[in-house]
């Protein structure tokens, strides 16, 4: 009979776990920001339906009367943004200014005030719908607001 039995070595060794600890370590430093950015974002995506009503008050204003109106049923637009903000907590304002009202080409902003997220609380984002008046097409835009703007990495393709 063999006298020298083989033992089997079970379990890491200290320097197996120090190796799995650091790329632990790596790899959550560098999710962990991205993820933070990524519900960032999400909460954006809320501020953009939040104008989703003053939007189509302004675009319904402009099929009846061919002009962008100088203000909306805003009654409905900011009781629409109060509601949103009770369900999503994100949304402060939703305001609809008309900048240019005379000529062939004519232009209204819808801003929408961010709230309750250190990177959105008053920052605003800007929907800027344009008419030309000879072709009757008017064409939204999105980007980040004028005064106090949301960071661009926060908003979605396309408001870039």
């Amino acid at each position: 009979m063999n006298r020298f039995v083989q033992k089997s070595v079970k379990g890491f060794t200290l320097i197996e776990l120090m190796i799995v600890i650091a790329i632990i370590g790596i790899l959550a430093a560098v999710a962990l920001p991205r993820y933070q950015d990524y519900t960032v974002r999400a909460k954006v995506s809320e501020l953009i339906l939040a104008a989703a009503p003053a939007k189509l008050s302004v675009t319904e204003a402009v099929q009846l009367k061919g002009d962008m109106p100088a203000s909306i049923g805003l009654a409905l637009a900011t009781e629409q943004a109060t509601q949103n903000a009770l369900t999503s907590g994100y949304v402060k304002s939703v305001e609809y200014t008309l900048l240019t009202g005379e000529g062939e080409a004519q232009e209204g902003f819808i801003t929408v005030t961010g709230l309750n997220d250190p990177r959105l609380v008053d920052r605003t984002l800007a929907l800027t719908g344009k008419l030309t008046k000879s072709t009757g097409q008017l064409v939204w835009t999105c980007a980040a607001g004028k005064v106090e703007p949301i960071d661009a990495k926060y908003l979605p393709v396309s408001c870039k």
